[in-house]
């Protein structure tokens, strides 16, 4: 078997493979909330087998956005979509990433 598709340990956090999915910006978000359009976007990286998957450039604050359409951790609102989206990257055996901006 290639080592691409064995397992990998960094400290406490073991991947199913070494397939990484990097962060893309998508700009789909609005007022930094993720969308169902997320959720397939990244789900379908985990349904596909992927490992790891990065969440895309997420701004802590609205000004650290690159473009209005970036997705946000300002507001505990955020927080809702972005749990439910990391929950079904889960549940296919990936692990969550987030790059922050």
């Amino acid at each position: 078997m290639s080592i691409l598709f064995s397992p990998l340990s960094i400290k406490d956090i073991t991947l199913k493979n070494r397939i990484a999915i990097s962060p893309m910006c998508q700009y789909s978000a609005s007022d930094g909330f993720a969308n169902e359009f997320h959720l397939v976007h990244y789900g379908s990286r985990a349904i596909g087998g992927a490992g790891l998957i990065i969440q895309e450039a997420t701004a802590v604050s609205p000004e650290g956005r690159i473009t209005p359409g970036d997705l946000g951790l300002w507001d505990d609102r955020h927080i809702e979509k972005l749990t439910g989206i990391v929950r079904f990257i889960h549940e296919y055996g990936a692990v969550a990433g987030i790059q922050l901006a």
